[in-house]
Protein backbone atom coordinates (compact mmCIF):
# COMPACT_ATOMS: atom_id res chain seq x y z
CA UNK A 1 0.00 0.00 0.00
CA UNK A 2 2.71 2.50 0.91
CA UNK A 3 2.77 5.55 3.04
CA UNK A 4 -0.33 7.70 2.54
CA UNK A 5 1.74 10.85 2.97
CA UNK A 6 4.15 9.93 0.19
CA UNK A 7 3.18 11.72 -3.00
CA UNK A 8 4.03 9.75 -6.11
CA UNK A 9 5.38 11.27 -9.28
CA UNK A 10 2.90 11.75 -12.09
CA UNK A 11 5.58 11.74 -14.76
CA UNK A 12 8.60 9.88 -16.04
CA UNK A 13 11.93 11.54 -16.62
CA UNK A 14 13.71 11.04 -19.96
CA UNK A 15 15.84 7.92 -20.32
CA UNK A 16 18.76 9.92 -21.71
CA UNK A 17 18.87 13.19 -19.75
CA UNK A 18 21.62 14.91 -21.76
CA UNK A 19 20.43 14.39 -25.33
CA UNK A 20 20.96 17.65 -27.20
CA UNK A 21 18.13 17.42 -29.74
CA UNK A 22 15.55 16.53 -27.08
CA UNK A 23 16.70 19.38 -24.83
CA UNK A 24 16.37 21.90 -27.68
CA UNK A 25 12.88 20.72 -28.59
CA UNK A 26 11.82 20.77 -24.90
CA UNK A 27 13.14 24.31 -24.45
CA UNK A 28 11.25 25.43 -27.57
CA UNK A 29 7.99 23.99 -26.19
CA UNK A 30 8.67 25.52 -22.74
CA UNK A 31 9.02 28.96 -24.32
CA UNK A 32 5.98 28.57 -26.56
CA UNK A 33 3.64 27.53 -23.74
CA UNK A 34 5.28 29.48 -20.87
CA UNK A 35 5.86 26.39 -18.74
CA UNK A 36 7.68 26.87 -15.44
CA UNK A 37 9.96 23.84 -15.78
CA UNK A 38 10.38 20.65 -17.74
CA UNK A 39 8.46 18.71 -15.12
CA UNK A 40 5.23 20.25 -16.44
CA UNK A 41 6.13 19.11 -19.95
CA UNK A 42 6.99 15.62 -18.72
CA UNK A 43 3.57 15.37 -17.01
CA UNK A 44 1.83 16.16 -20.31
CA UNK A 45 4.06 13.64 -22.11
CA UNK A 46 3.21 10.98 -19.51
CA UNK A 47 -0.50 11.65 -19.93
CA UNK A 48 -0.14 11.33 -23.71
CA UNK A 49 1.85 8.12 -23.26
CA UNK A 50 -0.94 6.69 -21.08
CA UNK A 51 -3.66 7.34 -23.68
CA UNK A 52 -1.52 6.09 -26.56
CA UNK A 53 -0.64 2.93 -24.62
CA UNK A 54 -4.31 2.24 -23.92
CA UNK A 55 -5.16 2.77 -27.59
CA UNK A 56 -2.37 0.42 -28.68
CA UNK A 57 -3.54 -2.27 -26.27
CA UNK A 58 -7.15 -1.95 -27.43
CA UNK A 59 -6.34 -1.83 -31.13
CA UNK A 60 -5.82 -5.59 -31.48
CA UNK A 61 -9.03 -6.35 -29.58
CA UNK A 62 -10.94 -3.89 -31.75
CA UNK A 63 -9.88 -5.74 -34.89
CA UNK A 64 -11.39 -8.93 -33.47
CA UNK A 65 -14.66 -7.10 -32.70
CA UNK A 66 -14.48 -7.33 -28.90
CA UNK A 67 -17.47 -5.46 -27.38
CA UNK A 68 -15.67 -4.61 -24.14
CA UNK A 69 -12.74 -3.09 -26.07
CA UNK A 70 -15.16 -1.02 -28.16
CA UNK A 71 -16.80 0.30 -25.01
CA UNK A 72 -13.41 1.20 -23.49
CA UNK A 73 -12.37 2.96 -26.69
CA UNK A 74 -15.65 4.92 -26.74
CA UNK A 75 -15.05 6.04 -23.14
CA UNK A 76 -11.49 7.16 -23.93
CA UNK A 77 -12.61 9.04 -27.04
CA UNK A 78 -15.53 10.68 -25.19
CA UNK A 79 -13.20 11.88 -22.43
CA UNK A 80 -10.73 13.32 -24.94
CA UNK A 81 -13.56 14.92 -26.92
CA UNK A 82 -14.96 16.60 -23.77
CA UNK A 83 -11.59 18.33 -23.43
CA UNK A 84 -11.59 19.26 -27.12
CA UNK A 85 -8.52 17.17 -27.93
CA UNK A 86 -10.33 14.82 -30.35
CA UNK A 87 -13.61 14.83 -32.25
CA UNK A 88 -16.59 12.71 -31.19
CA UNK A 89 -16.09 10.11 -33.94
CA UNK A 90 -12.33 9.57 -33.49
CA UNK A 91 -10.67 6.17 -33.72
CA UNK A 92 -7.69 4.48 -32.10
CA UNK A 93 -5.51 5.73 -34.95
CA UNK A 94 -6.48 9.31 -34.10
CA UNK A 95 -5.37 8.76 -30.50
CA UNK A 96 -2.06 7.36 -31.72
CA UNK A 97 -1.59 10.45 -33.92
CA UNK A 98 -1.84 12.88 -30.96
CA UNK A 99 1.18 14.86 -29.82
CA UNK A 100 2.09 16.57 -26.56
CA UNK A 101 1.09 20.00 -27.88
CA UNK A 102 -2.54 18.90 -28.20
CA UNK A 103 -2.58 18.36 -24.42
CA UNK A 104 -0.69 21.57 -23.66
CA UNK A 105 -3.22 23.52 -25.76
CA UNK A 106 -5.98 22.60 -23.29
CA UNK A 107 -4.22 24.08 -20.24
CA UNK A 108 -5.82 27.15 -18.66
CA UNK A 109 -2.56 29.07 -19.03
CA UNK A 110 -2.50 28.55 -22.79
CA UNK A 111 -6.17 29.37 -23.24
CA UNK A 112 -5.89 32.60 -21.22
CA UNK A 113 -3.05 33.71 -23.50
CA UNK A 114 -4.80 32.64 -26.71
CA UNK A 115 -8.03 34.32 -25.64
CA UNK A 116 -6.13 37.62 -25.31
CA UNK A 117 -6.50 38.09 -21.56
CA UNK A 118 -2.70 38.21 -21.19
CA UNK A 119 0.08 39.57 -23.38
CA UNK A 120 2.42 36.57 -22.95
CA UNK A 121 2.10 32.98 -21.71
CA UNK A 122 4.17 33.91 -18.66
CA UNK A 123 1.82 36.80 -17.88
CA UNK A 124 -1.09 34.39 -18.21
CA UNK A 125 0.55 32.10 -15.66
CA UNK A 126 1.02 34.98 -13.23
CA UNK A 127 -2.58 36.17 -13.63
CA UNK A 128 -3.83 32.66 -12.87
CA UNK A 129 -1.58 32.09 -9.86
CA UNK A 130 -2.50 35.47 -8.37
CA UNK A 131 -6.24 34.76 -8.66
CA UNK A 132 -7.22 37.16 -11.44
CA UNK A 133 -8.80 34.49 -13.68
CA UNK A 134 -12.12 32.67 -13.28
CA UNK A 135 -13.65 29.79 -15.20
CA UNK A 136 -17.38 30.34 -14.97
CA UNK A 137 -17.93 31.53 -11.42
CA UNK A 138 -15.00 29.58 -9.98
CA UNK A 139 -11.61 31.17 -9.33
CA UNK A 140 -8.85 28.86 -10.57
CA UNK A 141 -5.26 29.35 -9.40
CA UNK A 142 -3.70 26.33 -11.12
CA UNK A 143 -2.10 27.09 -14.52
CA UNK A 144 -2.16 23.41 -15.54
CA UNK A 145 -5.95 23.16 -15.02
CA UNK A 146 -7.43 21.33 -18.03
CA UNK A 147 -10.34 23.29 -19.45
CA UNK A 148 -13.30 21.42 -20.89
CA UNK A 149 -14.52 22.48 -24.33
CA UNK A 150 -17.78 23.86 -22.91
CA UNK A 151 -15.91 25.88 -20.24
CA UNK A 152 -13.66 27.61 -22.77
CA UNK A 153 -15.95 30.58 -23.37
CA UNK A 154 -16.46 31.02 -19.60
CA UNK A 155 -12.81 32.05 -19.02
CA UNK A 156 -12.47 35.67 -17.93
CA UNK A 157 -11.18 38.07 -15.34
CA UNK A 158 -12.37 37.72 -11.75
CA UNK A 159 -15.00 40.35 -10.88
CA UNK A 160 -12.99 41.65 -7.90
CA UNK A 161 -9.72 41.75 -9.88
CA UNK A 162 -8.23 45.08 -10.93
CA UNK A 163 -7.90 43.58 -14.43
CA UNK A 164 -11.70 43.51 -14.71
CA UNK A 165 -11.48 47.29 -15.32
CA UNK A 166 -11.02 47.79 -19.08
CA UNK A 167 -8.73 50.79 -18.51
CA UNK A 168 -6.17 48.86 -16.46
CA UNK A 169 -2.73 49.66 -17.95
CA UNK A 170 -1.43 46.06 -17.84
CA UNK A 171 -4.48 44.58 -19.49
CA UNK A 172 -3.73 43.00 -22.86
CA UNK A 173 -6.07 45.16 -24.96
CA UNK A 174 -5.68 48.40 -22.95
CA UNK A 175 -2.41 49.45 -24.56
CA UNK A 176 -3.81 49.16 -28.09
CA UNK A 177 -6.90 51.21 -27.15
CA UNK A 178 -4.83 54.06 -25.65
CA UNK A 179 -2.54 54.14 -28.70
CA UNK A 180 -5.54 54.38 -31.02
CA UNK A 181 -6.99 57.23 -28.94
CA UNK A 182 -3.78 59.29 -29.31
Amino acid sequence: MGDTKKIRKKFETPRHPFEGARIKSENKILGKYGLKNKRELWKAESELRKYRGNARDLQASLRLGDKKAQELMRSIVSKLSRYGILSENATADDILALNVESFLDRRLQTLVFRKGLAKTPNMARQLIVHGHIVVGDRKVTIPSFKVLKEQEELIGYAPNSPFANELHPMRAGAQNETQEAN
